[in-house]
């Protein structure tokens, strides 16, 4: 197992290993061919990043049994986008906009892609996941399905800070039974392991690769669990996964 994480220090921003508290810097392409440096730093000494720069995020709707809530369960994945825009650091606030009457978390795992693929079988998408990380699909519901509701989910799940993502990406471990914990004050309001996802990690990334061709760190929202619930102003959300850690950020 490997921790990826990108990093602030000073003036300067990289991608480096997380072992532990200590932090080494790598050279070269985090999904290609790289080394480590001979900086090291203590992880208090850095501000953690969204742990890459994705050239699209893609996320799927009504994955999780739990979050049916009496709708019929999806043939295939159900695909949408949110912006680019929308990426948020591991500790930066996430802001309220305007006119959002109900703002919700959603805690999910999030695929992150490590070489090009389209067209790709199950195994094929497999073996293009670089890594797994944390996620919040922040979601405004008026915009998304209430009475304030849009034509497209842009507003719904794309506005600035409705993607935060992080603290590390990982390497090397079964994503596919993870039990995934959303804490809203500390209170545990989503539980749920990642086996109990409707479509898995290879099946997402294949049947998306059918359409759309998918890139070195292009991440993909999986899902959330259960039911959610309205955020307010000075509300700290916590997404933590096994083996991966914890994203916490705070409301505004």
């Amino acid at each position: 197992m490997t921790k990826y994480i990108r990093y602030r220090a000073g003036s300067s921003t990289g991608y480096a290993i997380l072992d532990g508290e200590t932090v080494r810097p790598i050279a070269g392409d985090l999904f290609g061919s790289h080394a480590e440096t001979v900086t090291t730093f203590n992880l208090s000494e850095v501000a953690l990043l969204a742990p890459c720069l994705p050239g699209k995020i893609l996320a799927v709707g009504l994955n999780y049994k739990s979050h049916l809530g009496g709708r019929p369960q999806p043939a295939h994945p159900e695909i949408f986008y949110k912006a680019v825009t929308s990426l948020q650091d591991p500790g930066g606030p996430i802001v309220i906009p305007r006119d959002a009457t109900d703002l919700h978390y959603e805690g999910e795992l999030v695929v992150v892609i490590g070489k090009p693929v389209k067209n790709a079988s199950v195994d094929e998408a497999r073996d293009a996941i670089f890594g797994v990380t944390c996620g919040n699909d922040v979601s405004e519901r008026n915009w998304q399905h209430g009475p304030g509701k849009d034509l497209q989910w842009w507003r719904a799940k794309g506005c600035d800070t409705f993607a935060p993502l992080g603290p590390a990406i990982v390497t090397g471990i079964d994503y596919g039974n993870l039990l995934l914990e959303t804490r809203l004050n500390g209170d545990v309001v989503q539980k749920q392991f990642t086996s109990d996802l409707i479509f898995d990690c290879p099946g997402i990334v294949s049947w998306i690769s059918g359409w759309v061709t998918l890139l070195p760190g292009d991440i993909v929202y999986t899902g959330t669990p259960g039911s959610t619930r309205g955020m307010s102003p000075g509300d700290i959300v916590e997404v933590e996964i096994a083996s991966i850690g914890v994203l916490r950020n705070p409301v505004e």
